[in-house]
């Protein structure tokens, strides 16, 4: 299971950082990927990370410069760090896993998914 936390309230502007923390020893195999779902909208990319050091990275345009994803397989967790954050950022943030190599956009890919935390930004 992915367990998402750090969501909450913040003004325009503002940073938060989400985290992504799962069990087990298998972590580091797989590439992670964050995405989001605003209030009567699709689910959307946001970012991913490749598996083992995460040395491969990417973003969605509508973040990139403001968000950073990173990793830390000791701690089995994957990081999503935003800042400059803008009212259209609000939404639900969820974690999922890569079952494929590399960074994927295409959430078919990921068969784990985390329960989401809420992310609101006022203006």
């Amino acid at each position: 299971q992915l367990q998402a936390s750090g969501g909450g309230l913040v003004q325009a502007g503002g940073s938060l950082r989400l985290s992504c923390t799962t069990s087990g020893r298998t972590f580091s195999r797989y590439g992670m990927g964050w995405f989001r779902q605003a209030p009567g909208k699709e689910r959307e990319f946001v970012a991913a990370i490749s598996q083992g050091g995460g040395s491969s990275s990417y973003y969605a345009d509508s973040v990139k410069g403001r968000f950073t994803i990173y990793r830390d397989n000791a701690e089995n967790a994957v990081y999503l760090q935003m800042n400059r954050l803008k009212p259209e950022d609000t939404a639900v943030y969820y974690c999922a896993r890569n079952r494929a190599s590399g960074v994927r956009t295409n959430d078919k890919v990921y068969d784990l998914w985390g329960q989401g935390t809420e992310v609101t930004v006022s203006s």
